[in-house]
């Protein structure tokens, strides 16, 4: 077997990110098996669905680096082939037209809510000849299901799962605007895009059994079924916005790598052992369906705050200082210059190892492009003392002795300290508040080896002419 997965987002509105983690899975099937990760756009709801929807599909997928290996499918583009499998099913008497009238629906629906009972279509007009049809009724087209028995989908991931025919009705395939319906739509694309896997949410799982209904009645052959777990909030409730779900960019937005949110996504509903730092190429080789957990996941923002922190150490410094520049760029408006992005390459290795986000790592490298004079923390302010001018006139003469390296600086950092009897904090916290603005920064000597002499001599006189 050829494996063939698709990822099948609406374009109705935000990419969420239990759909992502669902691209995510039918991805790393796909590359696990050898086969294809095929992307469609169902955009058969033409009122809500938008081409920024579905722009952010695209933007989600390029920045996840989850690639489909063909263009993508876009179902409204298919509507007469849709069309064309309803009459061919109308012609083997599979499906019929149904001529029902608004207000004999609504009976129907009154009906079963006075009985509190579901409402299903009585098949009123299953069997009878279309010649009966009363005028000014545009029909349906509606599949002639089993009625007696069961349908029955191996799932493999919920194991065999079962249900009474009786308790499914008629469902449409074409509405009576001469448009398919969406559960008919998806059964002929996938059906027309030979996909040998159906892998989705099992919010999907009522869809499944009425679509199985659709391939067996045109004698097609199944696809292979895997319904996940959904997404639970921290409290175990649906995953919504007071659980601070949002569109998956808002991710990006919020300083987080692409490659540590699919390592947290992948290990949030499947394991492998005790694996929770993965290389792509790791899940590649690893990921099955047999390691989906049955019960939902629970959101932990935490955690995931954690393995960006990982991801973030492991980083390229190159890459960071990219993606540091073009943040604080955009929050500030204006290019930084030549000077202040080499000051940030040459401290991005000091920087990575203390940030969780880059959101937090363009806010630590803030004080390397600020001119002076800086704005300074209180705490940084309670550390400039007479006494502390005094150190740092003094130390602005020993380090011009130096190569401006952090190894000098830091001897004559330490030489000067113990020559007036002090403790090195005593020395280096007022030294690093002249030149950072704060009480906290790498350190210190690594600091005016990336400002460089002339910037490290403007920040203290800056201060001391204060």
């Amino acid at each position: 077997m050829t494996i063939r997965v698709r990822f099948a987002p609406s374009p109705t509105g935000m990419l969420h990110i239990g759909s992502v983690r669902t691209a995510l899975f039918n991805f790393l099937f796909a590359r696990h098996h050898g086969g294809d990760f095929l992307l469609r756009i169902e955009d058969t709801d033409t009122a809500r669905s938008t081409p920024e929807a579905t722009q952010v599909i695209f933007d989600v997928l390029t920045w996840l680096d989850i690639t489909p290996d063909a263009p993508p499918v876009f179902q409204s583009t298919r509507y007469p082939r849709h069309i064309e499998v309803a009459e061919a099913m109308i012609a083997a008497g599979t499906a019929y037209r149904c001529y029902c009238s608004r207000e004999e629906l609504a009976a129907m629906r009154a009906a079963a809510d006075a009985a509190k009972k579901p409402f299903r279509y009585d098949g009123r007009w299953r069997d009878r000849d279309p010649s009966e049809a009363p005028p000014g009724i545009d029909p349906v087209i509606r599949l002639k299901a089993p009625r007696t028995g069961e349908t029955v989908v191996r799932d493999l991931v919920k194991g065999e799962i079962r249900v009474q025919n009786s308790e499914l009705d008629d469902m449409i395939l074409v509405r009576s605007d001469g448009t398919p319906t969406y559960l008919h739509a998806v059964v002929v694309d996938d059906h027309d895009m030979a996909i040998s896997h159906v892998i989705r949410g099992d919010d999907h799982m009522t869809n499944t059994f009425r679509q199985v209904q659709i391939f067996d009645a045109m004698g097609w052959t199944r696809p292979e079924f895997g319904h996940l777990p959904l997404i639970h909030g921290p409290d175990g409730g649906k995953l919504s916005k007071r659980h601070g779900a949002v569109s998956t960019l808002q991710f990006r937005d919020d300083g987080y790598l692409p490659e540590a949110l699919c390592n947290y996504l992948l290990r949030l509903g499947w394991g492998h052992g005790d694996a929770e730092i993965l290389s792509r190429a790791e899940q590649i080789r690893l990921f099955d369906l047999s390691g989906v957990g049955r019960g939902a996941a629970k959101m932990d923002y935490a955690k995931l705050l954690q393995v960006n922190a990982v991801w973030l150490r492991a980083a390229e410094p190159g890459r960071l200082t990219k993606l540091v520049i073009d943040r604080i760029e955009a929050d500030t408006g204006g290019a930084i210059g030549a000077i202040a992005a080499g000051r940030i390459a040459a401290m991005m290795p000091r920087l990575q190892e203390r940030a969780r986000t880059i959101v937090e790592l363009a806010d630590s490298a803030m004080f390397l492009v600020r001119d002076v004079p800086l704005p300074f923390t209180a705490k940084a302010t309670a550390l400039i003392t007479e006494e502390a001018r005094d150190d740092l006139a003094a130390l602005l003469l020993d380090f011009a002795k130096t190569d401006y390296t952090a190894p000098t600086l830091y001897a004559a950092m330490v030489a000067y300290a113990a020559s007036i009897d002090k403790k090195l904090g005593k020395v280096a916290e007022p030294l690093r508040a002249a030149l950072t603005g704060s009480t906290t920064s790498p350190p210190i000597d690594a600091v005016m080896e990336a400002l460089g002499q002339h910037e490290v001599e403007r920040r203290v006189f800056a201060v001391l002419a204060q």
